[in-house]
């Protein structure tokens, strides 16, 4: 088992940067993908971009280019290195982690372990 902490959210304008962190805790040695999902008012959460154990990573095409995710495993802590920031990436961010072996993806039911998530608001 893990247990997730993200930190780092917070309020900035439009064009402005933020580092979101992940600390993980327990097992985290086992961890297979690791992933940052986010979800908007009245909207469904989706996932932005994941990493898996050998280092590679993915992105949504909402935020290629502008996200980047990466993580220190001496520290156990996940990163989501967030630049050019829209309105529209205003959201509450999760991160999430799953043990099982295999292709990491976007998509929710990959993931069963959860942060209690970190609040991000983008102003225009």
């Amino acid at each position: 088992q893990v247990q997730l902490v993200e930190s780092g959210g917070g309020s900035v304008q439009t064009g402005g940067s933020l580092r979101l962190s992940c600390a993980a805790f327990g097992h985290s040695y086992s961890i297979y993908c690791m992933g940052w999902f986010r979800q908007a008012p009245g909207k469904e959460r989706e996932g932005i971009a994941y990493i898996a154990s050998d280092g590679s990573t993915s992105y949504a095409d909402s935020v290629k280019g502008r996200f980047t995710i990466s993580k220190d495993n001496a520290k156990n802590t996940l990163y989501l290195q967030m630049n050019s920031l829209k309105p529209e990436d205003t959201a509450m961010y999760y991160c999430a982690a799953d043990f099982r072996v295999g292709n990491c993806d976007l998509r929710i039911p990959r993931y069963n372990y959860w942060g209690q998530g970190t609040q991000v608001i983008v102003s225009s």
